[in-house]
């Protein structure tokens, strides 16, 4: 195995903050997983997928263990349904793509999300209307400690709100290895109704949309929003979008009239981060380095320099003022690395 020393981790997260890794390997196969795992020279190990939805505070006192294992294979097939059983490592947007282009229907609302199909799950990620657990069949994972493999059903994941059994009772236990997803080949449900996608779609004159329509639109939408990584450091969504109760709402609406919101439930509402943050002052501000993105106020941004300390310190004005002007509470979307 080669184990690098001192590493630097700047190239393998999203948001380019100069973080090092006390020693650092990348596996392309699950015998390459299993010895990293096990090593014993280093007791300490961190894993990493596509190094997206996380912010390094600090430099890594552990094995970094960067998760590249590729493909795409059928598991099964029907004339309606397909079940891809995709590697931990391969990129998310290109799985969406593939399956785009192939006609596979279900992931198409979830287009240019950054990061890699391993740590899906973890986050239950989704956008415009969809997420994870809805084309989600199982996945494998390995035990850090014991090196057993596991699969886990839906019910098993016990998948919420960008919320899994991965981020709570199972939190550093497993190592997803693959994820397999059932996808339509025919009679495709479109999920329109999220967002700005109709209204693209309207603009291009589209009225009959394909799921690569509906792709198209998200990846347009996405792109006029959010700052592409390799140009502006970034992690994308940095906040969930808060569920407040009906009550705490309507106290809101009295306020603010125009507040945007979405159903969950009959006593749940849940209201946009980023229109929160707007509204508190933040969007297209820049303190040091560290700032929030002039387009999406839910993205925070690198200038360039900025420390993980930095973008923290950031992210914690918005919560204090956010709380203090709304009475409601964000939560990071992101994985704070202390």
């Amino acid at each position: 195995m080669q184990i690098q020393e001192n590493a630097s981790l700047k190239p393998y997260n999203t948001f380019g903050i100069s973080a090092k890794a006390k020693a650092f390997i990348s596996v392309s196969n699950i015998e390459m997983l299993k010895q990293a795992l096990a090593n014993s020279a280093y007791p300490k190990k961190f894993i990493l997928g596509g190094g997206s939805n996380m912010l390094l505070k600090n430099d890594v006192d552990a094995l970094v263990i960067h998760i590249a294992l590729k493909g795409i294979k059928t598991v099964k097939e029907t004339d309606e349904a397909i079940w891809l059983e995709v590697a931990g490592g391969e990129n998310w947007h290109k799985f969406v793509m593939h399956c785009v282009e192939q006609g596979y229907g279900g992931v198409e609302n979830m287009a240019l999300i950054p990061g890699n199909v391993g740590t899906a799950p973890v986050q239950n990620i989704g956008a415009y209307g969809v997420e994870l657990k809805d084309h989600f069949h199982s996945c494998t994972a390995i035990h850090r400690t014991t090196l057993e493999q596991k699969t886990f059903s839906l019910e098993a994941c016990r998948f919420g709100y960008r919320d899994s059994v991965f981020k709570n009772e199972l939190k550093d236990q497993y190592v997803i290895t693959a994820v397999t997803f059932k996808l339509d080949k025919t009679n495709h449900t479109l999920n329109t109704g999220y967002g700005a996608i109709q209204e693209v779609l309207a603009e291009k004159q589209i009225n009959n949309p394909t799921i690569k329509d509906i792709a198209q639109a998200v990846i347009d939408i996405r792109s006029s929003k959010l700052p592409n990584p390799d140009e502006l450091g970034n992690s994308g969504s940095f906040f969930k979008n808060p569920v407040i109760s009906i009550k705490q709402f309507e106290k809101l609406q009295q306020e603010h009239p125009k507040v945007p919101f979405y159903t969950v439930s009959e006593t749940e509402i849940k209201i946009p981060a980023g229109w929160l943050i707007e509204r508190a002052g933040f969007k297209g501000k820049r303190f040091g380095d560290a700032g929030v993105h002039k387009n999406q106020a839910l993205v925070l941004v690198n200038y360039g320099n900025a420390s993980g300390n930095e973008i923290w310190d950031l992210a914690l004005r918005i919560q204090k003022e956010v709380l203090q002007q709304f009475g409601i509470e964000i939560q990071p979307e992101v994985n704070i690395i202390e």
